[in-house]
């Protein structure tokens, strides 16, 4: 019953264009972290050993696997070792969307003053 209202609450917010942008970002982010842990349970490694493999720190894996995609050319070099690539792109969004997520600024806006 308590994860049916947590739906229905995640579908209320769904409603909110800014709010959906953002919810499908983190959403991509953890299809990536899960790609990167799942490779280093593959491989039996820990954080430091994949980190070497991968010419970057310790705790930039730890940044990466907590969602945190800061440097773009370390999660770059992270990707390559387990066989992916980073690929971005600025996506135009539509009109409806722009139009409710200026709403929802404005809203900040007025609350912040």
């Amino acid at each position: 019953m308590r994860s049916e209202k947590v739906d229905e609450h995640l579908q209320e917010k769904l409603k909110d264009p800014y709010f959906r942008e953002l919810h499908e970002l983190e959403d991509q982010k953890l299809q990536i972290v899960k790609q990167i842990v799942g490779y280093r349970i593959k491989y039996k490694l820990n954080q430091r050993q994949l980190a070497k493999k991968a010419g970057v720190t310790q705790q930039h894996i730890s940044k990466i696997e907590n969602g945190e995609f800061s440097n773009i050319a370390t999660l770059e070099k992270v990707l390559l070792l387990t066989g992916y690539t980073v690929k971005m792109r600025a996506v135009r969004l539509s009109p409806a969307v722009m139009s409710g997520i200026r709403r929802v600024f404005g809203r900040r806006t007025k609350t912040a003053a």
